[in-house]
């Protein structure tokens, strides 16, 4: 579902984690590599030509309706799992605008969005829910979320 766009390469996807009253702004996504659903900090794939703040501030607003201010770089995770290959860099963020809707992924035709939902999760939810990265939990600890 949608996945083939991302295979056999190596993707750069910058994401962002926006927390407001100790809770993170989510995206449910139908993931190409597990073939799942899961939660994840919103984010996409870095185009050629673009930094990766500009890159950010785009796929914010393509998938949650918001304009946001990009802040400090918090950590980076790469995924290896062939034929998926990302290495996804994640900063703090705030909204500066729009609203918070579900928005879609222009890459994906509406018949293979992988976006599924959008919601804040409260912190001390996320050992219960699948989200990716696998770590996000212990790097928000870390982090002091």
């Amino acid at each position: 579902m949608g996945g083939e766009l991302y295979r056999n390469k190596v993707r750069v996807r910058v994401s962002g984690i926006l927390v407001q009253s100790s809770s993170i702004l989510l995206v449910k996504v139908h993931s190409p590599v597990t073939n799942e659903l899961v939660w994840m900090p919103p984010g996409g794939g870095l185009e050629f030509g673009e930094s990766l703040e500009e890159c950010l501030e785009r796929e914010f607003l393509e998938e949650t309706g918001a304009r946001i201010k990009v802040g400090e770089f918090l950590f980076l995770n790469e995924l290896i799992d062939d034929p998926y290959h990302a290495v996804e860099l994640y900063y703090k963020v705030r909204q500066t605008g729009g609203k918070i809707m579900l928005g879609t992924d222009p890459e994906h035709d509406s018949h293979s969005q992988l976006l599924e939902a959008i919601e804040w999760k409260h912190v001390s939810t996320l050992p219960n829910i699948p989200v990716s990265p696998g770590n996000l939990v212990q790097k928000l600890e870390l982090l002091d979320f």
